[in-house]
């Protein structure tokens, strides 16, 4: 599949993923096995990057200091949308950047607020994203099953595209 290099189809990357919450950080430790653990985007513009906040004791901290490359999935299943995103990864401590991004929810994990010192950034450069975006709908759903059925083939899925950055 050849991969998009269009502002527009960034863009949609950006508006799939930016209300989804939670997403699942994929890193590789030092023995080589992958790791994965949920994290929350804490940003509201876009320029090709994506921010999330941790501690500079977690374990991923090394992960990333090791191998940088890391993988973020999406996923919002009422709508059919999924998203998988390649990307660099750097561990950024500027406490203007933290205090920036900060916002009051995130008192739960760093109840010091943001002027604690054992907040990090990970900021993930965009390399790459792949999506899908099926039709949701019950009605075109079962269409596609009926369509299915009747002539074996596979109705259109919606779209697929890789998106370089």
């Amino acid at each position: 599949m050849e991969a998009s290099n269009d502002y527009k189809d960034r863009m949609k990357v950006w508006e799939m993923i930016k209300d989804i919450r939670i997403a699942v950080m994929v890193t590789t430790d030092e023995e080589g096995q992958l790791r994965s653990r949920p994290m929350a985007a804490q940003q509201q513009e876009f320029d090709g990057s994506l921010w999330f906040f941790t501690s500079i004791q977690s374990g991923k901290i090394d992960e990333l200091e090791g191998n940088p490359d890391v993988l973020l999935g999406y996923s919002e299943p009422s709508k059919q949308e999924y998203v998988s995103v390649n990307g660099k990864a750097v561990i950024v401590r500027d406490r203007e950047k933290i205090k920036e991004l900060w916002s009051e929810p995130l008192r739960v994990w760093f109840p010091k607020g943001p002027d604690d010192q054992e907040i990090a950034l990970i900021k993930v450069t965009i390399s790459s994203a792949e999506y899908w975006d099926a039709p949701s709908s019950t009605m075109l759903y079962a269409y596609g099953y009926v369509k299915a059925r009747l002539t074996g083939e596979r109705p259109k899925g919606g779209e697929h595209k890789v998106v370089n950055f």
